[in-house]
């Protein structure tokens, strides 16, 4: 069991100065953002020797990288964007095995008016189905995360999986993003059952209320029924990652985290 950090909302101005924290802190691995090792916006980048340098700096600390964020936008329907995203997405996964990781963070992608909502599950489907070959060449797992407002719905995420039909595109199942969106912790139980059951990524986040009114709680503190969310990955075998996100303004929010899942990740069954 490995508990992981996400580059986000963490202590640490640099990659650098987060990798010494995380390790310091007693994190076991953790998520690098597409950003860590991929200056997209400059032509001269070399990602590769990027990710090849970052691997070796969290070997020197003793962690590892547990999964990469890819950033995407698959809601499209213009062939050239579609393209475009795809053959993106094959050079993060390439990056990912570079790190040292087979796991990405996938998005699904951001409300557009140049795609109608009765056409958001074909629009996600078709570029996730146009990566399976080189997920397959690579064994990199793509997790869909509920993020955001077009697949924070475990019912509209199992329609795309559904689409998409491989094993090797699965979900990010995040403990707080269904809540975010406004619906009812029973709502949010039921939830974590389905996307456990394809989840390959893992966010446990705590915090209250919905929207507007959303607060980020360290893990624990909050209103989200953890131990459900635990018991289901639980009884499917989960082995991936147990990443902790915390959206609050605590300096040693991460810290208590990650002290509540030692504490209670392996206990609860």
């Amino acid at each position: 069991m490995r508990f992981g950090l996400i580059h986000y909302n963490a202590p640490g101005d640099t990659l650098e100065a987060f990798l010494d924290y995380a390790a310091q802190t007693g994190f076991d691995a953790v998520e690098l953002q597409i950003g860590d090792v991929w200056t997209e916006d400059d032509p001269s980048d070399d990602p590769e020797a990027r990710a090849v340098a970052v691997r070796q700096m969290a070997e020197d600390r003793g962690i590892a990288i547990g999964a990469l964020a890819a950033s995407n936008d698959f809601l499209t329907l213009d062939p050239e964007e579609i393209a475009f995203q795809v053959d993106r997405m094959k050079r993060v996964c390439g990056l990912a095995k570079l790190l040292g990781t087979d796991i990405i963070r996938a998005e699904g992608g951001w409300v557009a008016e140049k795609v109608p909502e009765d056409r958001w599950a074909d629009a996600l489907a078709n570029c996730f189905r146009l990566c399976v070959p080189f997920l397959e060449e690579m064994e990199v797992y793509l997790g869909l995360d509920n993020h955001g407002k077009v697949t924070n719905d475990a019912y509209f995420q199992m329609l795309v999986l559904g689409l998409v039909g491989s094993k090797w595109v699965g979900t990010t199942m995040d403990t707080m993003n269904y809540r975010w969106m406004g619906y009812s912790i029973e709502r949010c139980n039921r939830f974590y059952e389905m996307s456990s059951k394809r989840c390959v990524h893992l966010h446990l986040k705590d915090g209250t209320g919905s929207l507007e009114n959303y607060r980020g709680h360290v893990l624990g503190d909050g209103e989200i029924d953890l131990a459900h969310a635990i018991r289901q990955l639980k009884a499917v075998g989960y082995d991936g990652l147990w990443c902790v996100e915390y959206e609050g303004h605590d300096a040693d929010g991460y810290a208590r985290c990650l002290k509540w899942a030692k504490a209670n990740v392996a206990r609860i069954k």
